[in-house]
């Protein structure tokens, strides 16, 4: 069952059986979140994870740095996690949960300075665009949890949902679109690597955003 989250659906009218699972769920994933490290300088987030290929690696390659990945799948969660501790990593974390649920219950202290969402779901169908991750709203909700002049970075072999997060960047009252804009750091992840071509956005984020009060 998928339930709705706060800042996605509005709660008002959902059946009672919803509302127990979404607290549940809530709950659950803030609990798991009282572990994360409150005392790091930078933290870099990235959506849809997967098995962890490029973060693990990117972890490993900027020890400076906290990373934080989020996926919905646990198996996928379980090989990333196999992956860091056979190399002994101490600056990531991996949690299972939707993003915006993860991005609504975020501990006060952390704001991310780095956003990575490579290949996410394109939802191809027009009817289904709507389950998108990259929306207006999303980007409002992200921009609360960065730092100032926080960079989003995004990657899709999609060329309508590319063209539609160019536009959604374009317009934001909370995100630059950036243009000519290097990635601070390349690893090629398996859906990268299967694509017959893919395209590139960097976002930043406004100074003028508003961030939230608890960060």
């Amino acid at each position: 069952m998928k339930v709705p989250y706060g800042y996605a659906a509005p709660l008002d009218g959902v059946s009672d059986n919803y509302l127990r699972v979404f607290r549940t769920r809530r709950d659950e994933l803030r609990a798991r979140m009282t572990a994360l490290p409150l005392d790091r300088d930078n933290y870099d987030l990235e959506i849809g994870c997967g098995h962890g290929h490029f973060l693990a690696a990117y972890a490993e390659a900027h020890p400076g740095r906290y990373c934080l990945g989020v996926d919905v799948a646990g198996a996928r969660l379980e090989r990333a996690r196999r992956k860091t501790d056979r190399a002994g990593l101490d600056n990531i974390t991996w949690i299972q949960a939707e993003a915006l649920l993860l991005l609504e219950n975020l501990p006060a202290g952390i704001a991310f300075s780095r956003v990575f969402i490579l290949f996410p779901d394109p939802w191809p169908k027009r009817r289904h665009h709507k389950h998108r991750l990259v929306q207006p709203r999303f980007l409002e909700l992200l921009s609360s949890v960065c730092r100032p002049e926080a960079m989003l970075y995004f990657r899709s072999d999609n060329r309508d949902y590319t063209a539609r997060t160019r536009e959604a960047l374009s317009t934001s009252p909370f995100w630059d679109l950036v243009s000519g804009e290097a990635w601070p750091w390349e690893r090629a992840t398996v859906f990268q690597e299967l694509a017959s071509g893919y395209q590139s956005l960097v976002g930043r984020k406004k100074t003028t955003g508003w961030l939230n009060p608890g960060n």
